[in-house]
């Protein structure tokens, strides 16, 4: 009874995710002797989530034995392909492929139609979609996702959907493919999903969101994706993701100093993993330092994200330009254009190699790239590439000499990048908008425009921008009523609004205690102690 009593409470954790314990108590009964097939799945599970890969794939080889000996060809099959699933997804591919190999070679011999033979399919279609044919992958995900659907396997559904989806958003099919991914995530919040495929399903779906510029997803996917970590505090995979993530999509809201310190707790939890994530962990601290004028902090991170498998362009050829060297700058990106034939990636050079081509005085090279862009920003429906090829499109009139139409293409780019809450972006299409007045004989115009750019630069710590933009304005910008900084005229703003704390947290992509402490803060600086009274000196202050 005891050693029973043993396993039911291995088994409990599991269920439980509770990963350390799981692996604890799995290792101990296994030592006894008493684990059978299934419960060596669980310990290859459970290792996988603590980041012990050897040890999860020799729990999946005795998992595939045992199976072999019990006669069970379906379970073996599936044993060899998960097998395969977490050494392939780790970079081991020699041998994930050889695990896969066993896996169809069973399955063929047996004349199977189960979920393993689908689930191979599956992996055999990723490996294509991983070496760029999204177009030759994309029907083997469909012939997956038919049969485990009618054989109703969760985690193959999930993954063969997560697969057609990649391959419909770099096929230039985006809604199709994110409404798969909307699929996807109900199932791995709701469903009886392996962790091995929830984790790469929130890693996969977020990257594919970041690529093709949909926002409000890639949000609403790392929120998810946090919550998910943080119920399982020994997991080990996918956490440093999450922080990468997270970085990410708080540095597009001007939480600069939140980003890095999601970046950097990104690369301390990466570092002994090693792999691409750390890499991207790297090229956001580059990002953040390049943005604040730190130029050699920034290339010391690009040359790290580089070592690291992370493509550095186009951070590093705007580090570059921001050094003074066009040529260099123009040559850099250039070259990562020349060798980039995806419309997604495209479009995440286009934009910094039409702001090199400027510097450099190649009125023509720019119009180019702006034309592109504004042709992939209407093929794929996001915000945020319609902003980016809107502000390109009105930079470029602007050197052309027509700052008439400038102000029109700027204007509306603002309005997104407010909608987006992208203060950086904003004030960068502000400052081009000053331009445009001024060009029009608009001064008064173009000062207050100046001043609105310089002191969201000034808050956020755009040190280079800043500097810009002062060479254009003529007067120091205003500062905010109460000495108020950019973020609490935010959160002052959703205030006044009537939103609760949580709202705005969840508006501004912030914790509720980090919102509370904001809101102190602001009650303090303008002299009130109620939400009315702060509301009422936001309108009184033409802050709304």
């Amino acid at each position: 009874m005891r050693r029973m009593g043993a396993l039911d409470s291995a088994n409990a954790a599991y269920a439980e995710k509770r990963w350390a314990e799981a692996f604890t108590q799995l290792t101990d009964a296994e030592s006894r002797g008493e684990l059978t097939a299934t419960d060596l799945e669980h310990l290859a599970v459970a290792s996988h989530c603590l980041g012990k890969n050897d040890e999860s794939t020799d729990a999946w080889s005795r998992a595939y034995n045992a199976y072999l000996q019990d006669g069970d060809i379906e379970h073996a099959a599936l044993a060899a392909a998960w097998c395969s699933f977490g050494l392939l997804t780790r970079g081991e591919f020699a041998l994930g492929s050889g695990w896969l190999s066993r896996a169809q070679t069973l399955c063929e011999e047996h004349n199977h139609d189960g979920p393993a033979t689908w689930f191979i399919l599956g992996q055999t279609a990723a490996g294509i979609m991983m070496s760029g044919d999204f177009a030759t992958a994309l029907p083997m995900f469909e012939k997956a996702q038919r049969n485990v659907d009618r054989l109703r396997d969760p985690s193959g559904m999930a993954l063969s959907r997560l697969g057609r989806g990649q391959c419909l958003a770099h096929l230039g099919r985006a809604p199709e493919g994110l409404s798969l991914l909307d699929d996807v995530m109900v199932a791995v919040t709701n469903d009886d999903i392996s962790p091995m495929v929830a984790g790469l399903a929130f890693c996969a779906a977020i990257e594919t969101c970041h690529e093709v510029l949909d926002v409000r997803r890639a949000q609403e996917w790392t929120a998810a994706l946090t919550r998910w970590c943080d119920e399982q505090p020994t997991l080990v995979p996918y956490r440093g993701d999450c922080l990468v993530h997270r970085a990410e999509i708080l540095a597009l809201h001007g939480a600069w100093p939140e980003a890095q310190d999601q970046a950097e707790r990104a690369r301390d939890w990466l570092t002994d993993i090693q792999g691409m994530t750390l890499g991207s962990a790297y090229y956001q601290l580059g990002e953040l330092h390049r943005l604040r004028g730190e130029y050699a902090h920034a290339e010391t991170a690009y040359k790290q994200a580089s070592q690291h498998g992370h493509e550095t362009q186009p951070g590093l050829g705007l580090l570059r330009l921001a050094q003074g060297h066009v040529d260099s700058a123009t040559a850099a990106i250039r070259r990562a254009l020349d060798e980039t034939s995806d419309v997604i990636p495209r479009a995440h050079l286009l934009g910094a190699y039409a702001e090199v081509a400027l510097a450099a005085a190649d009125i023509a090279a720019a119009r180019a790239s702006a034309d592109e862009l504004t042709a992939i920003a209407a093929q794929i429906d996001a915000p945020l590439l319609t902003a980016k090829a809107l502000h390109v499109h009105g930079a470029v009139a602007l050197a052309e000499g027509d700052p008439r139409m400038a102000l029109g293409v700027l204007r509306q780019a603002w309005i997104i990048w407010q909608d987006l809450d992208a203060p950086y972006d904003g004030a960068r299409a502000r400052a081009l908008i000053g331009q445009a007045c001024r060009a029009l004989d608009d001064g008064d115009t173009a000062e207050m425009e100046f001043d609105a750019a310089r002191w969201v630069f000034q808050e956020l710590g755009a040190a280079t921008d800043l500097a810009a933009v002062a060479k254009l304005a003529q007067r120091e910008p205003p500062a905010a009523p109460g000495g108020l900084s950019l973020r609490e005229v935010q959160v002052l703003r959703l205030v006044a609004a009537g939103k609760t704390n949580r709202t705005i947290a969840g508006d501004l992509f912030l914790s509720e205690k980090t919102v509370e402490r904001h809101l102190s803060n602001i009650f303090t600086k303008i002299n009130v102690s109620s939400r009315s009274a702060a509301t009422a000196y936001a309108f009184n202050h033409d802050l709304v």
